[in-house]
């Protein structure tokens, strides 16, 4: 508990320090603009939904990686085998899942079907607790290796995000199908809704894809990770914005869709059922991010209006903010601006780390004062310790996958420069009191 409140108050105080404004012009074409300037992102794919007409804005067909927009293709699959009768929501994880086992306080406790949909199966999204598929596993595999641990809460009593719970979703469509998960998805729900260019992974179309980029030095570089097949239910999808636009318009006017089991779920604001989230006023919607994309979905049946923004890039909160906005505008209302995603920030502060640090490193090797060098040293030294402490409780994943995978390639020049140049000051250090010795002596 005393973790969990931590990790909380950690993460509350990075958002509200870091909900920095970015400067944009009015409209759609001036949002986006403004987007791409504050967040050096190459590519953004957007597409407008206003009382059943289409509006499309940058590459309609070039295919993005929508992340955990995935979970309501997901979600839909399983609401379908509810429907067929195969499944039910009360129906035991353990019982779709032969030999799957959760514990709560050391007991053995059972998750539903409905939990998962819910995101109240007691799962986090701490991969430290939670890992994710390594690559080349199956769902099957992966789920063995999530099998029999605790989780942070008893299922069915609180919400918490998580994708694991989706991933057991879709090996749950496996198990009962008896085909690949890709395949069900293709046949059950890609296929009737004539989304000829989505795909569940990897698309065979690979010429299409606009590839992921990666922050770093206030710049972007082509980044691509790797699709792992146990992963995929939760967030690997790739699309373009015309498949989106049918896949918003059948939500909106409800004709190939039957949304009333999506609206009995969400009725107060921060429900969450079946990869959808209801935000309040009317609006129901869904972000996606990856080490290399981000993306959101938000819409209105009652409004008739919706937009959907694909982007090359991780900036999350930034993305969430330009989706948004377009939607209030085309709504009539006032704007929320685009707001500096957190990946963003810290870009730029440790390009600054990145140049200080080099700095200092190039005077560490001239300093001869032991006073300058024990200060420089131990307030340099506290910053590496408090960054490797804190990051992975604030992120909710090991430090290496932060450097290594998540955050810009700057915060990883930024923490081995840091590093660097303590050790430089070490050594410094020794010389000099070497030097002072052997002038004593002398």
């Amino acid at each position: 508990m005393i973790k969990k409140i931590v990790c909380t108050l950690l993460i509350l105080t990075f958002t509200l320090f870091f909900r920095v404004p970015l400067k944009a012009d009015s409209g759609v074409e001036g949002l986006i603009t403004g987007f791409k300037t504050g967040t050096k992102c190459s590519n953004v794919s957007v597409v407008v939904y206003d009382h059943g007409n289409l509006t499309y804005y940058g590459d309609r067909e070039g295919l993005y990686q929508i992340g955990s927009m995935t979970k309501a293709f997901t979600g839909l699959a399983i609401q379908k085998l509810i429907n067929d009768g195969l499944i039910s929501e009360d129906d035991k994880v353990s019982s779709l899942v032969p030999g799957f086992k959760a514990y709560y306080r050391s007991s053995e406790v059972e998750i539903t079907v409905d939990d998962l949909l819910m995101q109240r199966s007691g799962y986090t999204n701490n991969e430290n607790d939670y890992p994710s598929a390594a690559e080349g596993m199956t769902l099957g595999e992966w789920a063995k290796t999530v099998s029999g641990k605790e989780l942070s809460s008893l299922p069915g009593t609180e919400y918490a995000y998580s994708n694991v719970n989706y991933n057991l979703l879709g090996l749950i469509i496996e198990n009962i199908t008896g085909s690949a998960y890709r395949e069900y998805m293709v046949h059950a729900v890609l296929g009737p809704l004539d989304l000829v260019s989505t795909s569940a992974g990897m698309p065979e179309d690979t010429e299409r894809i606009i590839e992921g980029t990666r922050l770093g030095f206030r710049n972007v570089f082509e980044y691509e990770v790797p699709v792992r097949e146990g992963s995929i239910p939760a967030g690997y999808f790739y699309s373009d914005t015309e498949d989106i636009g049918k896949w918003m318009k059948a939500w909106i006017e409800g004709e190939d869709l039957d949304m009333e089991y999506v609206k009995g779920k969400l009725v107060n604001e921060g429900d969450y059922y079946a990869g959808w989230e209801y935000f309040g006023d009317g609006i129901i919607g869904h972000s996606g991010g990856t080490p290399n994309y981000s993306s959101r979905i938000v819409f209105s049946e009652r409004t008739g209006t919706g937009v959907c923004v694909l982007t090359n890039l991780n900036v999350a909160s930034t993305t969430d903010s330009l989706c948004n906005s377009i939607l209030a505008s085309i709504s009539g209302k006032e704007s929320g601006g685009l707001i500096c995603d957190v990946w963003t920030v810290f870009d730029i502060i440790f390009t600054l780390v990145s140049v200080t640090g080099a700095a200092l490193f190039v005077m560490a090797l001239v300093i001869r004062k032991k006073g300058l060098l024990i200060g420089t040293g131990s307030v340099l030294a506290l910053t590496v310790i408090l960054i490797l402490i804190l990051f992975p409780v604030i992120f909710g994943a090991g430090l290496k996958a932060i450097a290594l995978i998540w955050a810009p390639w700057s915060f990883l020049a930024g923490l081995s420069i840091l590093m660097i140049d303590v050790l430089t000051i070490v050594i410094r250090l020794i010389w000099v009191n070497v030097n002072e010795g052997r002038a004593k002596t002398g």
